[in-house]
């Protein structure tokens, strides 16, 4: 073989090797065989929390119960009244009051008792309750009072019969109750009456 054409065939397998090592680089370039990067996987939607249960119904009534702004104390219009005798050596007498209304009220403080046609009332014994506090009547049920008498010392009389009215801590015009009490002694600094409770036996003992 001539000088040649060993020369000639020596020239022709390096431009082979020439495109061959250029020819992947070219694709690239060219945008041809490239590997696309994987999507990365989109973050699951956050569920939103549930909103937290609102507090049990709360009361804007305070101390008491909604209802009690809606009794009013009673009067002689609400109630029945009665007398009757506790201890005989004294003349004292156990008053009672009962709620003959369809709606409960407040029994105030002390019951205001009068001796007919004689002058004054029976003096006011032993703390009330605040009107919030008072005692309160449902339909039919009843609070008492101990009116106490005195031995006859002759500075008073006897008297067959009283007066009451009820402490409502306003300017309503009541009619009086009345009730019967033979052998009651009346004299100044004798007679005092306790507050309305629900118990017979504090009513006297008050």
């Amino acid at each position: 073989m001539s000088t040649v054409r060993r020369a000639a065939l020596v020239l022709t397998a390096l431009s082979a090797l020439a495109l061959t090592a250029c020819g992947p680089a070219e694709d690239d370039a060219a945008g041809g065989t490239g590997t696309t990067p994987a999507a990365s996987p989109s973050a699951a939607p956050s569920t939103p929390s549930a909103p937290s249960a609102s507090p049990a119904g709360s009361s804007s009534s305070g101390g008491g119960s909604p209802a009690d702004h809606d009794v009013f104390p009673c009067s002689t219009y609400d109630v029945t009244f009665t007398a009757s005798l506790a201890e005989p050596t004294t003349s004292s007498y156990l008053l009672r009051v009962t709620n003959k209304s369809t709606k409960a009220c407040r029994a105030l403080g002390h019951p205001v008792v009068t001796f007919g046609d004689l002058d004054g009332q029976a003096t006011e014994r032993g703390a009330a309750p605040g009107i919030e506090d008072a005692l309160r009547l449902e339909p039919g049920e009843s609070a008492y009072a101990g009116l106490m008498g005195g031995a006859d010392d002759g500075r008073g009389r006897t008297v067959g019969s009283i007066a009451m009215t009820m402490n409502t801590e306003s300017d309503l015009e009541q009619t009086p109750l009345h009730a019967t009490t033979p052998g009651l002694y009346v004299a100044p600094d004798t007679n005092s009456v306790t507050p309305w409770v629900n118990d017979v036996e504090d009513a006297l003992s008050l």
